[in-house]
């Protein structure tokens, strides 16, 4: 996979990444109905709406800026946005949004990130908000995973080992696992939406939320 590929949103396939070790596919939507059959989870986001999403779980009007995930087969219309499959994994239904102005964890070189939809277990996939202010030059990086992304609001560049490609709303990327890249901003700021196939956060058997803080009487 090349190290920064990038993709108009435009309705349909954007890319096949089912030979990676995380099987990926990217859909856009632009208006007309977008149908996606069962086999895995549908991570989405919604850039201009509303739009109507139909699954097993109902019928739903998602404003610009709302999320979600849902598993097996979907139907999407109206509005625009991007639809990232991962094939072979069963997440939760879950909505959300509209998306804040910036996140709310500390990332690197001044950036914020909220993680928009966690990972169910320790691994699963996410669905990430990044945010870079004005002004930022993000110190090179690479990442043991995929990712998939779009342009939410504001301009920039993303700096990689085959020059630099510039980024505007609308605007889909897919980076290749281990290809180093950076993100870079001037007088705007950009807020990207980020997908990633797997994590190394989550819930497990041994630490999660109900086990954490249960208190066993003693006899």
């Amino acid at each position: 996979m090349a190290a920064f590929i990038v993709h108009p949103l435009t309705h349909g396939l954007l890319d096949d990444l089912c030979g990676d070790s995380f099987s990926t596919t990217v859909h856009g939507w632009t208006g007309n109905v977008l149908a996606i059959p069962s086999g895995g989870t549908h991570f989405g986001f919604v850039q201009l709406g509303p739009a109507v999403l139909r699954c097993a779980s109902g019928e739903f009007t998602l404003k610009a800026g709302m999320y979600f995930s849902v598993p097996g087969e979907l139907e999407i219309a109206s509005g625009r946005g991007i639809v990232i499959t991962q094939k072979g994994f069963t997440g939760f239904f879950q909505l959300g949004g509209p998306i804040e102005n910036a996140g709310r964890l500390r990332y690197i070189d001044g950036c914020t990130d909220s993680l928009l939809i966690p990972p169910v277990l320790h691994g699963d996939p996410c669905l990430n908000l990044l945010h870079l202010p004005p002004a930022t030059a993000q110190t090179a990086h690479t990442h043991p995973s995929l990712r998939v992304g779009l342009v939410i609001r504001g301009t920039g560049w993303c700096e990689t080992d085959n020059g630099r490609v510039p980024l505007v709303p609308g605007l889909a990327f897919v980076i290749g696992a281990g290809h180093r890249h950076c993100f870079h901003t001037a007088d705007s700021d950009l807020l990207v939406l980020a997908y990633h196939p797997d994590s190394d956060f989550g819930p497990t058997d041994a630490d999660h939320p109900m086990r954490n803080r249960t208190q066993l009487s003693s006899e």
